[in-house]
């Protein structure tokens, strides 16, 4: 069993995942519903029902989705756990790109070093450098 997010935007899916992969790397697929449905109207063809971008160690999924805002997110925030502190820093800087940072990487009292930021599409990260 394994666990894997799944984002839902309103109509910027493609640049959305396309700018994760500009952070994390990995291989993008894009499903759009003019590819696999037919009955697909001209409005409905382009909007992505899929997309994955599998990473070394996970897999980050997102879709179009009528109901979906770039409002920001307050339920759940995403994670990255790790322990190279300069990769994750460049994580950190490259998803607060356009975004808002809400806790700056710094250490913490508990002996990691963590931040916490939205990025530009709404969605909230935490950057976890382990001190062990």
């Amino acid at each position: 069993m394994k666990l894997e997010a799944y984002l839902f935007f309103p109509g910027n899916t493609e640049e959305a995942m396309t700018f994760y992969q500009g952070i994390f790397g990995g291989d993008l697929a894009v499903t759009r519903r003019g590819d696999v449905d037919p009955t697909a109207t001209e409005s409905e063809k382009d909007l992505v029902i899929n997309a994955a971008l599998d990473c070394d160690g996970f897999i980050l999924r997102a879709s179009d989705r009528a109901d979906a805002t770039n409002e920001v997110q307050t339920r759940i925030e995403l994670t990255i756990n790790g322990n190279e502190e300069p990769e994750l820093r460049k994580v950190f800087d490259a998803l607060s790109d356009g975004g808002t940072v809400k806790a700056q990487l710094e250490k913490m009292f508990w002996g990691d070093i963590f931040g916490a930021l939205i990025d530009r599409f709404g969605i909230g990260w935490q950057v976890n450098v382990s001190a062990s």
